[in-house]
């Protein structure tokens, strides 16, 4: 794992934005694992607008996202079905046919979380998976004590997910209380991953997860287990990181990120 520090919270997604733009330019046919969020919908604006502007083609592109509320009609404007359908894939080229989420309305639950797994076999597996962090610690709606090496499954939300999230629903009452969701299993299989977090609210559970000990209880820590897991995060998010300063000197001195200071 590494983390990168950006001044802002607009740096921060155009960092990420850019590492998507650049890793489809290189590979057309990108397997993308996508989050949904608030923090996200900066990434998917600046994706549509080199998409628009610059000829970002995503034709050839297959996404998959990581978590789907149950109970949720794909037009219900909570579903995160809806969520990315408004905020990205109907404003690029994207094939629909080739974008997927978990069906929350699905009879046989469990036999969807199954099914939503090979699919992401049959494509060869996620090329590059981008995360959001929850209070709870959370990737996905991996819960406190969620397994480390789980699956996609079904998953009951903890009263601090619900709590966060009732912002959306006009109220806690109205929250979904479970997900399925992809399994710290599943993500950790992805080649690469990115975690996006901003705001000084993420403060405390980024240095848990970056800093801290590998645990059930936050399962965004056991990304210090992917060889290949980027971290990047503004100045509020990063204040309680112990080493930002030798996280920002990476930014400024590795050759690996000269592309894109």
């Amino acid at each position: 794992m590494e983390a990168i520090i950006r001044p802002n919270a607009d740096s921060a997604a155009r960092l990420v934005a850019q590492i998507i733009a650049g890793d489809l330019r290189r590979n057309p046919s990108l397997v993308l694992g996508l989050a949904t969020g608030h923090t996200m919908e900066a990434v998917y604006r600046l994706l549509v607008k080199k998409h628009l502007e610059k000829s970002l083609d995503f034709s050839l592109c297959r996404t998959f996202n990581l978590d789907e509320y149950i109970g949720l009609e794909p037009s219900d404007p909570h579903s995160y079905r809806y969520y990315m359908n408004e905020r990205f894939f109907r404003q690029v080229n994207l094939d629909a046919r080739n974008t997927h989420l978990p069906n929350g309305m699905a009879k046989d639950l469990d036999a969807e979380c199954r099914a939503y797994e090979e699919k992401i076999k049959r494509c060869g597996g996620i090329d590059l998976q981008i995360l959001g962090i929850g209070k709870a610690g959370h990737i996905g709606f991996n819960e406190p004590l969620s397994a480390l090496r789980s699956r996609t499954r079904v998953k009951t939300l903890s009263p601090i997910t619900v709590n966060q999230n009732a912002k959306f629903f006009q109220g806690a009452d109205h929250v979904p209380r479970r997900a399925i969701t992809m399994g710290v299993g599943t993500i950790l299989d992805c080649r690469r991953c990115i975690l996006l977090a901003t705001g000084s609210s993420k403060a405390d559970v980024i240095a848990k997860a970056v800093e801290g000990p590998i645990t059930s209880m936050i399962s965004a820590t056991a990304l210090q287990l992917h060889p290949h897991c980027t971290v990047v995060v503004d100045e509020e998010a990063a204040g309680k990181l112990q080493e930002a300063d030798y996280y920002r000197w990476i930014f400024d001195n590795e050759p690996e990120w000269e592309e894109f200071r």
